[in-house]
This record gives structure tokens, sequence and C-alpha cells, in this order.
């Protein structure tokens, strides 16, 4: 093979020269350097000062994936539901990252954040499904902390996605909700700073008493006092689409004037096509408090202000990574999670949407098989 010398003025120019044998094999490891730093890029996550406790401050860290697992663990994994684009995120990213470790992945939904018995029931289920490990997504924050713990003698438990108490915890997966909350609030207080005219606010928080809805709640509020706003309506529920359609419509029949709708994903989808109805596009702004597929569009499109990003594929990817690292000790932080980033009608057409989107032909997936090994 021979490669083109472009030579100093100096020299004759363009003249062809044959790599030796030794300085081709030199190439090619040189290449093969080269493309083995590019593909053992580590990822830049956060961890926590104090492991467990999202309200420590956080540390920026670059966090190397796993090759491979050592056996063919099996990991349970517990949702809230399935019915939120959001939760279809972190499933795509659980099962992309069990097939790639080679480990089985089952996946129980509780079917809605008041079920706890369901959530209750399903961790004994997946005792009984002898899983190596298991994964929760709580629905909430405290009502699990007995049950966790006991499990924990004989299973490993970690917390992902939701917050939950720590007790019985091996490790955690997550974003601060709280500082989801901060950066909604503190969206509005950059846009409407205290002593500029009043703005009103219809506030859709989410389930009362989900782990994560407090938190979201404080972090709002907290940020939302450095500006003119009111909350003039707040409404709490469920997150499925008719359950905060049907809230809007409330609130909407007993408000007489709104500048900002805020609230969960679920509340953002369903706003948009029931202000379009009302005929009210254009006079009431929508803001979500988390990012999925269809809040995505709307900012695309213009209908949605802003809503950050906590990347719930990439969270569901570190869940397994975190309890599979747990069962072979190989933790290096027992605490990590994603960096958030507020995606708004001005940044959007910069932001890759690939750590919240699964592939349009993606449907939620509850059995993945392990790949198996050879002995």
């Amino acid at each position: 093979m021979t490669l083109e010398r472009i030579d100093s003025p100096n020299q004759k120019p363009l003249t062809r020269q044959k790599l030796s044998t030794k300085h081709w094999l030199w190439f090619c490891i040189l290449l093969c350097m080269t493309s083995r730093v590019q593909a053992d890029a580590g990822l830049m996550l956060n961890t926590w000062s104090d492991p467990l406790d999202y309200a420590s401050s956080t540390v920026n860290i670059e966090y190397h994936p796993l090759a491979d697992s050592q056996q063919d663990w099996h990991l349970c994994a517990l949702y809230p539901h399935l019915k939120d684009p959001y939760w279809l995120g972190v499933n795509y990213g659980m099962v992309r990252e069990s097939k790639r470790l080679g480990i089985k992945l089952t996946v129980l939904e509780a079917g809605g954040y008041p079920q706890v018995e369901n959530q209750l029931q399903q961790i004994q289920q997946c005792l009984d499904l002898n899983a190596d490990a298991i994964v929760v997504s709580a629905v909430t924050y405290q009502a699990l902390e007995s049950t966790i713990q006991e499990v924990a003698k004989s299973t490993p438990v970690i917390a992902a996605v939701n917050d939950m108490s720590n007790p019985g915890v091996s490790a955690k997966v997550g974003v601060s909700w709280h500082s989801m909350g901060f950066e909604v609030g503190d969206y509005l207080a950059r846009l409407h700073p205290k002593g500029s005219p009043e703005i009103n606010i219809a506030w859709f928080p989410g389930p009362k008493g989900a782990g994560w809805v407090k938190f979201i709640e404080s972090g709002f509020r907290t940020a939302l006092s450095n500006s003119s706003a009111n909350i003039v309506s707040i409404k709490w529920g469920d997150t499925g689409k008719e359950i905060q359609r049907n809230l809007l419509q409330e609130t909407l029949q007993e408000t007489n004037y709104l500048d900002y709708i805020v609230g969960t994903a679920l509340t953002a989808d369903a706003a948009v096509g029931e202000l379009l109805n009302k005929g009210l596009r254009g006079e009431i702004d929508i803001i979500s408090t988390y990012m999925t597929q269809n809040v995505l569009r709307g900012i695309q499109r213009g209908h949605i202000l802003a809503a950050p990003n906590d990347a719930p594929v990439l969270q569901g990817s570190l869940a397994i990574e975190q309890a599979v690292r747990v069962l072979e000790k190989s933790v290096i932080y027992q605490h990590i999670g994603p960096s958030i980033k507020l995606v708004t009608v001005s940044n959007v057409t910069n932001f890759d949407p690939t750590s919240v989107l699964p592939p349009s032909t993606f449907w939620p997936t509850f059995t993945v098989p392990a790949k198996g090994r050879e002995n």
C-alpha cells in the first residue's frame, strides 16, 4: 500500500513513497490506539458528596460503563407505571443495557402512583422469581421502607429515577427532583423577576404523596419566590393524560385569567390540545417539569416553552449498570445521575434527543432473556 506525501517547497513535489512493513505496522498501532481512546471516552455524570442524599452537593465525574457482566444475572425492575412516555424512555434504557450486558431482565409496573400495595406485592414477586437484585422506581418515598430493609438482607435493592428513603438501598441512580423544579421556577423568575408585572400560574405538580412530587414542588416554589408570579390554582393528580386533562378543564372553568400552565409532561401534553380547543393558544403559555417525546415535539413546534431534561433513557441504562456493579462488587460511585439541561424554544435545535426518546419502533418490554455463556 502507498501513501502520498506532500513535501516541503525545497523538495520535489508530490513524490510517492511506499511505507515499509515496519512503518505500516506502527501506523496501524497508532490508528487502533486512537480509535480505542475514542471508544473509551466516558460519560459525564454527577455523583453526590454524601452518597444517597440528593440534598448534598454534586460533583462532576467521568463514568466508564461496564464492558460486560460476569454472570447471567437476573434483575427485576419495578416501575410506577408505563402509561407515561417518560417511563417508556426508562424502559428502553434498561432493555438496551440488559441486552448489551447479556443479563436477564423482568419488568413489573404497579399501575400508577396510588398503587402502593401493588408495588409491595411485586417486590415479593421479584423474590419469588429468584431475582439477583431488584431495581425499584418507587411509587412513594417512605411507604416501602420496612419491606426494602427486610428484602435487602438477602437481595440488593437499587433505587432508580424516583427517590426513596435510604434504609436497605445499596445504590441510587437519578437526579435531584428539587433541582428539576428549581430549573422551571428559575426560568419563570428570569422571565418575570420580582418587581415586574404580576403573572398568574396554574400549577400541576403531580400525584400528591409521590416521592418525587414533594421535591419538585419544593424546588419550584423556592425559585419562584424570586419572581412576580402568583400560583392561583393548584391541582394534584396521577400522571395519566386523561386525569391531567380533566384537571385542566376544571382549572380553566374555575380561573378567569391565566398566564401559564406549569406541570407534569402529561399536563403539558394535554394542555396543548385543550388550549387549542378553547381558542386560548397563544394567550396561555405551557411549561413542563420534565421531558418526554411529546413535550419535545411541543417545544419544537413552539407550543410548549420549556422543560428540563433529566435523560430518562440514560437513567434506565445506568440503573442496570449500578445493579450489576452491586452484584459484582465493582461499585465506584454509589450514587450517580445525568446533569439536568433546560430545553427551551430558543435552544431546542441544539438538543440531542437520544437521551430522552426511544426509537419509534420501541414498545413497552417486560422481559429480556439472558444471552447465555459458555462454561
